[in-house]
């Protein structure tokens, strides 16, 4: 232990050194991110894309980023990669900054921000849609091994209260990489779509990602706003049908345990159970035997004198008899 502590000791300096070389000075300066970009690439969907600062001073240190989602929700988030993918909404117009950081164990070293903003999409005020909802229910697709599921989709809207009356609305969905266009609507009396029908999607029943909805429209007396919105699938999960083999798997599982009651019951009622499954017999006394076989022996002896002494005086009656005639 004696020799091994200023080993510890020379270990320890030589890491501390070594840290020491490795940390910046306190006195870096960090620069901001450059070709800070913000690309809508789908529905609800937008990629942040930037550059390290050329003119960033290099040294043997990992840089990282914070994103911070402005508008239209609050978010923040890292990341050591020059881009990043966010899943929002963007009719309210979408707005996000990026800065360098570089952390350690006593303080935080950031640049200033770097700033872009998508701004909302035309549109007059009160022409978009209102009380968008959209339901999924699930049913068993059993010609299909791939997707034993199928997801139908069914969205309903009301017309924007501003809307002039030759407004024509038009649903999208995306759900991943995913985006189709609706083919079946439902129409007022007025002949405006107000209602949507995708018998079957490309949803997957047990996913997790999000589900973006999107109405526009249009108009020849003026501009109509879009409106979209993010679901997420348990939010709007109806009751599922299972598929016809997993239906099978059930009902033989119970017919199973059925069976096994009944005959349960059978055995208890005509006592099987103990006919098939005799209880061992205790082991008997020697004393008690001995006292049974003597009984049994002295009883079966004068049976048979009884006997024998019956058999010999019979004949000799009938020879007297027959010598008196």
């Amino acid at each position: 232990m004696i020799i091994m502590a200023p080993v510890l000791l020379i270990l320890l300096g030589a890491t501390e050194i070594l840290q020491a070389d490795l940390l910046p000075d306190d006195k870096i300066s960090l620069l901001p991110p450059v070709n800070f970009t913000i690309k809508v690439t789908g529905l609800a969907q937008v990629l942040l894309r930037w550059e390290p600062n050329p003119d960033q001073e290099q040294r043997n240190v990992n840089l990282e980023y914070q994103v911070k989602i402005n508008a239209p929700k609050e978010d923040d988030y890292e990341t050591r990669i020059t881009e990043s993918k966010c899943v929002t909404i963007l009719h309210k117009g979408f707005s996000a900054s990026v800065r360098t950081i570089l952390q350690n164990d006593h303080s935080l070293l950031a640049s200033s921000w770097a700033s872009a903003e998508l701004h909302a999409p035309s549109g007059s005020p009160g022409t978009s849609v209102v009380n968008l909802t959209c339901t999924t229910n699930t049913t068993a697709d059993n010609y299909s091994h791939l997707r034993p599921y199928q997801v139908s989709l069914h969205c309903t809207w009301l017309v924007g209260t501003d809307a002039p009356e030759d407004t024509q609305y038009f649903l999208y969905y995306r759900y991943g990489s995913w985006t189709e266009e609706c083919q079946e609507y439902s129409k007022d009396s007025m002949g405006r779509n107000i209602a949507c029908w995708f018998p079957r999607t490309f949803i997957h029943s047990r996913g997790r990602d999000w589900l973006a909805v999107l109405v526009n429209g249009s108009s020849k007396h003026s501009a109509i706003k879009p409106f979209d919105q993010l679901f997420t699938l348990h939010a709007i999960g109806k009751d599922e049908h299972k598929p016809l083999r997993e239906w099978f798997l059930i009902v033989l599982m119970a017919t199973i345990c059925f069976i096994l009651l009944i005959l349960l019951l059978i055995c208890r009622i005509c006592h099987l159970w103990i006919k098939l499954f005799p209880p061992i017999p205790a082991p008997k006394s020697n004393i008690k035997d001995l006292f049974v076989t003597a009984n049994y022996e002295k009883a079966g002896s004068v049976e048979t004198e009884i006997e024998v002494i019956s058999y010999i005086e019979k004949p000799g009656v009938e020879t007297l008899e027959d010598s008196v005639f």
